[in-house]
């Protein structure tokens, strides 16, 4: 496996408004180094601030892993949107679909495509108000629709919750779009594994590229070799980072749950970056790697 300098774990959010207490950047370098957090402005970051950090301000030959679903179900059904004739047939064509039905939409928004007549039909709204579309016919379960990276993550022991859900903590669906117009914004600056191949480190940004995680993922895989679940305290956090071989965070006191998710994040993405299996999961095909995309980690 080709090697990497910087791992930047970024947990995202989707939530409306400007800026965010819960966007965190955290950073770790190729040395045997604690992962450091980004400062954020006053306020918390933006997700226009994020986006010109990747396009403009990213560390050469960076691997870069943010909390977001990349693309919505497609496999089960043939479809991202089954029985509406704007349904795109790619990753970036549902990227660029979203984005332009957004396009009104301040702050990398995205109310204007779960509110839009047709594709509002896909998505669960509020606990009593779910879409005509969002199951699929004969489905077994009320929780919708899943990628084949969340039927994998599923058997990995994680709880992943539909893109299509818009509702509860757990939800990651406004964060998803919210990340993919930004990922549609970044095209021809920042590659997104498995969409794109991955670059030779000697262009493009010295070959940096942007992958999916699932932040409840590498704490699992942390915590199954002794680290505490919930983590409280940079205390805990530095416990859970000395179980991944990694030297402690500088930084004493609480810790709330968007950075230590970023720095436990980041030094597992440099952990596991040069695992040849996290690059080649059983059932990532040509396909799926064109239409939905993978959540890097997931076998």
């Amino acid at each position: 496996m080709r090697e990497w300098d910087h791992f930047v774990a970024i947990d995202w959010s989707g939530a409306k408004g400007e800026r965010h207490k819960g966007i965190a950047i955290a950073i770790a370098e190729r040395e045997n180094v604690g992962p450091v957090l980004v400062e954020p402005p006053k306020g918390g970051f933006s997700r226009n601030d994020v986006f010109e950090i990747l396009r403009d301000e990213l560390p050469a030959n960076s691997l870069v892993g943010i909390d977001i679903g990349i693309s919505l179900p497609f496999n089960d059904a043939g479809a991202f949107f089954p029985g509406w004739d704007r349904s795109p047939k790619s990753a970036k064509r549902l990227w660029a679909l979203i984005d332009e039905i957004c396009s009104e939409d301040e702050h990398l928004g995205a109310n204007s495509f779960v509110d839009h007549p047709e594709a509002s039909r896909y998505f669960r709204h509020g606990k009593d108000h779910m879409g005509d579309r969002f199951l699929l016919p004969g489905a077994a379960t009320r929780e919708g629709r899943f990628r084949e990276a969340e039927v994998a993550q599923r058997a990995q022991k994680c709880r992943p919750v539909s893109n299509f859900n818009l509702v509860g903590a757990a939800q990651v669906g406004k964060s998803s779009l919210t990340g993919m117009r930004m990922l549609h914004m970044l095209r021809g600056h920042l590659p997104v594994w498995p969409v794109d191949p991955i670059p030779d480190r000697r262009i493009r940004k010295g070959g940096s590229m942007l992958v999916e995680i699932y932040t409840g993922l590498a704490s699992k895989e942390t915590a199954a070799l002794g680290a505490r679940t919930k983590l409280l305290t940079y205390a805990d956090l530095n416990a859970a980072l000395e179980v991944l071989g990694c030297p402690p965070v500088d930084r004493y006191g609480e810790v709330d749950d968007h950075s230590s998710d970023a720095l436990l994040t980041a030094a597992w993405l440099r952990k596991v970056a040069s695992e040849k299996r996290r690059w080649e999961p059983r059932s990532l095909t040509a396909e799926i790697a064109y239409t939905e995309g993978w959540t890097f980690g997931a076998l």
